[in-house]
């Protein structure tokens, strides 16, 4: 038995939550086209007979001096500290940047507990040769994966390579799970999912969900959820609520039916939209969301 954990590290939208969904045939991680959705280090575990292996997706890494973007960096950094194994991700539809030569830096201490993986190579216009030589360049000779995240091609070779490195080990979650993520959290990220599927420009990186209050009735077999969508501008509400309520009824009603497929009780989403200024400023309130 063979048993590790993994860090999922790359720029912003190289697909590194998409690839967790299909490697945990679950959806794990939210998913959208917005940079940066990914806000905390999220676990995702495979299972089959050679073992466990138990995936860390964390923020896309993006160089930028404010509050916001330096927690998710410090998430990127917590997680390189309690893996095996490092899996780093690349969008080969994108030129190198300094992103990536500021990651190659950052692994460059685990050659032998790394795996590089390139992403869409589904898409005929790359850059794929460029990106292997500047690798081979800062990396060595590490050996890459060729992979897509969305048709699954690769992710049986990139398994495999996965295990060929992972230590011997006991499973350290039963067979049966696929993620260890508290309802809490689930709740609060599907919702925020379908916030920014149905918004646009600055209002989906202006937004959080905080959730006040959990209350199970037993008797109806339902969990009621109560809290906020938390925006930063007065602006912003009028747009999210929408002409009569519209949007936000849209919102809170996709959400519930994916919230209701997940758990084997009823959900029921009682919320309200708050505006918090600057939060994304306010290093308490960060500290507390980003986990």
């Amino acid at each position: 038995m063979k048993s590790a954990f993994i860090s999922l590290i790359g720029r912003p939208s190289s697909g590194k939550s998409t690839l967790l969904n299909t490697i945990c045939q679950h959806k794990v991680s939210i998913v959208s086209n917005v940079p940066q959705t990914t806000r905390n280090k999220i676990r995702g575990i495979y299972n089959d007979k050679r073992g466990q292996l138990i995936f860390i997706d964390t923020p896309g890494y993006h160089n930028s001096l404010k509050k916001f973007n330096l927690h998710l960096k410090k998430l990127i950094y917590s997680a390189l500290k309690e893996v095996d194994i490092v899996l780093y991700l690349i969008d080969v539809t994108r030129s190198l940047g300094q992103e990536e030569q500021d990651l190659m830096d950052l692994i460059s201490n685990f050659q032998n507990r790394l795996l590089i993986a390139f992403n869409k190579l589904d898409i005929m216009k790359n850059y794929l040769i460029e990106i292997r030589e500047f690798v081979k360049q800062k990396l060595g000779n590490v050996l890459p994966v060729n992979i897509s995240c969305l048709s699954g091609k690769g992710i049986k070779e990139l398994l495999n390579e996965l295990f060929r490195l992972a230590p011997e080990g006991e499973q350290y979650y039963p067979s049966d799970l696929y993620t260890d993520q508290e309802p809490e959290f689930r709740i609060s990220e599907i919702l925020r999912e379908k916030v920014i599927r149905h918004t646009s420009q600055e209002i989906p990186h202006a937004v959080y969900i905080e959730i006040a209050d959990l209350e199970m009735k037993k008797q109806k077999n339902l969990l009621w959820v109560r809290g906020f969508i938390c925006i930063e501008r007065e602006s912003q509400k009028g747009i999210l609520i929408g002409k009569g309520g519209a949007k936000i009824k849209t919102i809170l009603g996709e959400a519930e039916r994916e919230i209701n497929a997940l758990f084997p009780y009823k959900v029921s989403l009682d919320f309200r939209v708050r505006v918090r200024r600057k939060w994304r400023k306010n290093e308490k309130l960060l500290k507390r969301i980003f986990r």
